[in-house]
Formats: C-alpha cells, structure tokens, sequence
C-alpha cells in the first residue's frame, strides 16, 4: 500500500505578470538582476522578480556593453536562474538584434527564450519602432516588460551611457515611449537613468508599475544589478547603493587560502581521506 508522505514539500505558486500589474500603486515592487543558480536560490525569498538582464554581458562575460550579448547567453543564464528560484518571477531580456526587426522575427526569439528557460516574460527595450512589436507579442501569449529612458542597447547610438530627458524635448520623448510601451500591453515598465520629477511624470502617466533604476523613489518598484549591490566591482554609478562587499570578502578569503596551501596547512585533517584499519 502506498503511503504520501505528510512532510511532502509545500508547492509554492511563483509570481507572474498579473501580479506585478497589480501591484501598481501598492506595495513597492522588489527586483533584482540574477545570472546564476546560487544566486537565484539566495535572492529568491525577499525579490518579487528576477531579471535574467543582457548586463551579464559586461558583469559576468566582461564585454565592454550588452551589444555583444547572444540569444544563446541569454537562454543559457536563464535556464539557471530558474532552476535556482521558485518564487519570484522570472524575465529575460530580449538581446540586441533579436526583436528590432520583423514582429515575427520578434516572436519567434520570444518563444524560444520561453520554451527553453521557463521563464514568465521577456523584456525589451522600448524604442521608438518597438510598441508595435510588443503588441505583436503580447496578443501572441508572450507577456512582456519595457524598458525607457536610458536604454544600454543604444548606447553606440548615444555616444555612450547617458542620462534622458534632460531637457523638454527629451522629457516628452521618454514619457511618449513609456505611454506607447503600456497602451501596447507591456505589464511593467523599466524606467532607466531619469531625473526625479521625470520618473514620477512616467509613473503617473500609465496604468502599469513602473520599476526605477537611477529613477528616484518614485517609481513603483526598483532593480538594481546584483553584482553592483553587493560590491563586486570597485566602482558603481551614482545610484547604487551598496549593500554588502564581497570584492573585499573574496579578496580576503583568496589571501587566507594561498597562506594556509603556502604554509601547508591546507588541507589538514579535517579536509583529508584516509584509508580504513584493517
């Protein structure tokens, strides 16, 4: 007679796209980049979304911009992060050149990050051509993320990684895309490298969360790089705040290590196998 287990494991519900929708105006929205499974399991339980971004391009794979990044790293870094997270909601970012063309091109990219990863939704950066293509998307079955403002893919086009709306013109440019990414059915926004009071125009102008990088408070949930964070690297923009320092840990736990193999007392007997007596 088969007996189940009373102690099975509790099935937990991962977050999706309504959710989010949802949360606008509420609750601020915790997101967070993620690359990796050890990663994924550690950030799971206090994100909301985990955003498999094209930035592993230049944070793991040291490229010098997300231009770089393939399909292929993209699908590979995703399938990990789910593996490692069960609750938080899992997208992937759409890479340079795999969405900017035909919608059915588009789509097609699309399907296969989701097929292949199990993610819940995909992202794009918003430019002007691209609210058609979410539309396309979306009315297809594939939920998907926007993403205004400074928009790194572009960044051979702007001469580099550059603050938006400065002026009038460029405040009514990033709040016209942000207008046109919503009404096309995207369920979030990213809003990237704004003023203040821009951030909070964009937030109030549209019906879906709005998820600040470098985009104050006021938007309705907030990313940051994983890596930057947590202090990898000696240097981070203006609008990380840095919750840890694992360079130094990393650092220090490497020079302990080469001290105790250099005086041999790595490994002793603790880390050794030994043969059995007899």
């Amino acid at each position: 007679m088969l007996i189940l287990s009373a102690h099975r494991e509790e099935k937990v519900r991962r977050l999706a796209a309504p959710d989010i929708a949802a949360r606008k105006g509420g609750e601020p929205i915790v997101c967070l980049t993620a690359y990796t499974t050890p990663v994924a399991a550690a950030l799971d339980e206090a994100c909301d979304l985990l955003l498999v971004g094209d930035s592993l391009g230049m944070v793991v794979h040291g490229l010098p911009n997300t231009v770089g990044v393939t399909l292929e790293m993209m699908i590979l870094h995703g399938q990990a992060v789910m593996r490692g997270s069960r609750k938080a909601m899992v997208v992937v970012d759409m890479p340079f050149g795999s969405y900017e063309g035909a919608p059915e091109e588009a789509y097609a990219n699309a399907v296969r990050i989701m097929k292949e990863t199990g993610c819940q939704a995909v992202k794009v950066e918003s430019g002007p051509t691209v609210p058609a293509t979410i539309a396309y998307l979306v009315q297809r079955g594939i939920p998907v993320m926007g993403h205004v403002g400074l928009r790194p893919q572009a960044v051979l086009v702007d001469g580099g990684f550059k603050a938006k709306g400065k002026d009038e013109a460029g405040r009514l440019k990033v709040l016209e895309e942000a207008r046109a990414t919503a009404e096309a059915g995207a369920f979030a926004v990213v809003v990237e490298g704004v003023a203040e009071g821009l951030a909070r125009d964009v937030t109030a102008a549209i019906s879906v969360p709005t998820i600040g990088i470098g985009a104050s408070a006021g938007c309705d949930g907030q990313i940051l790089v994983v890596d930057d964070m947590l202090g990898l690297f000696d240097w981070a923009p203006k609008f990380v705040r840095r919750y840890a320092d694992l360079k130094g840990e990393i650092e220090r736990a490497a020079a302990d290590y080469a001290r105790d193999v250099k005086a041999r007392t790595f490994p002793g007997e603790a880390e050794t196998y030994y043969a059995k007596k007899g």
